[in-house]
């Protein structure tokens, strides 16, 4: 079944018949064709499997996890495939990651999604754990789902990640966070997150090495 799964999430993706000026790639999600154009200098300018993982799931449970109209921020997005796909699924998207790849987001979001979607994405700027309540202040920014695909990785900002995590999540916030298991030291951020969250598997491909999480407030989950 996983090999089945995984065979339809990445027969998702496609590529270019001629080679273009800006290197890109496809994907079809939401019925529609998503064009991405990729840095392939930056970890964060390329459509990794965890992000295909996610959207597949958005598309394919659209009835469980109603985006319509719900308020959704993605961090860590890149390239903006996660948020162009919640987009098309009728969400409110803020798409957030660090300045140096905001123009690229800009661009793929924009391309994909004018005149597409019933609300406009937007872009901000994120760096975790920094200015979070000037720029997300908790008075005014409520969020129903944080969305994060491929975020734990080798990096030294996890303490930083996890405090964004808790800055962002309201007690009925839902975060769904595609999870690549690579080191043995990311591997126990799970630990650490599960400190002030519940953690609830729903799906799992361990030939890719990927595990999808729902996550929410600890003591909510249930609630």
């Amino acid at each position: 079944e996983d090999e089945q799964i995984v065979a339809e999430i990445m027969g998702r993706r496609f590529f270019p018949e001629f080679i273009a000026y800006k290197p890109w790639e496809g994907f079809h999600f939401a019925g529609h064709e998503i064009r991405i154009t990729e840095a392939t200098d930056c970890y964060g300018a390329v459509v990794w499997p965890s992000a295909l993982v996610l959207c597949y799931f958005l598309e394919t449970n659209s009835k469980q996890c109603n985006l319509v109209d719900k308020n959704v921020i993605e961090i860590g997005a890149g390239t903006g495939l996660v948020s162009i796909v919640a987009s098309l699924l009728g969400a409110f998207v803020t798409a957030t990651d660090l300045p140096e790849l905001l123009g690229n987001l800009q661009y793929n979001i924009l391309q994909n999604t004018k005149q597409k979607c019933k609300h406009q994405p937007c872009v901000k700027e994120l760096s975790w754990g920094i200015d979070l309540e000037k720029n997300f202040p908790r008075s005014s920014c409520h969020f129903d789902y944080i969305m994060a695909a491929d975020v734990v990785y080798h990096h030294p900002f996890l303490d930083e990640l996890l405090l964004t995590f808790d800055h962002l999540c309201k007690n009925d916030t839902v975060i769904l966070w595609a999870m690549k298991f690579r080191l043995e030291n990311e591997n126990r951020f799970v630990d650490r997150f599960q400190t002030l969250f519940d953690l609830e598997m729903i799906s799992n491909f361990p030939s890719l090495n990927i595990a999808l999480y729902k996550a929410m407030r600890k003591g909510r989950m249930k609630a």
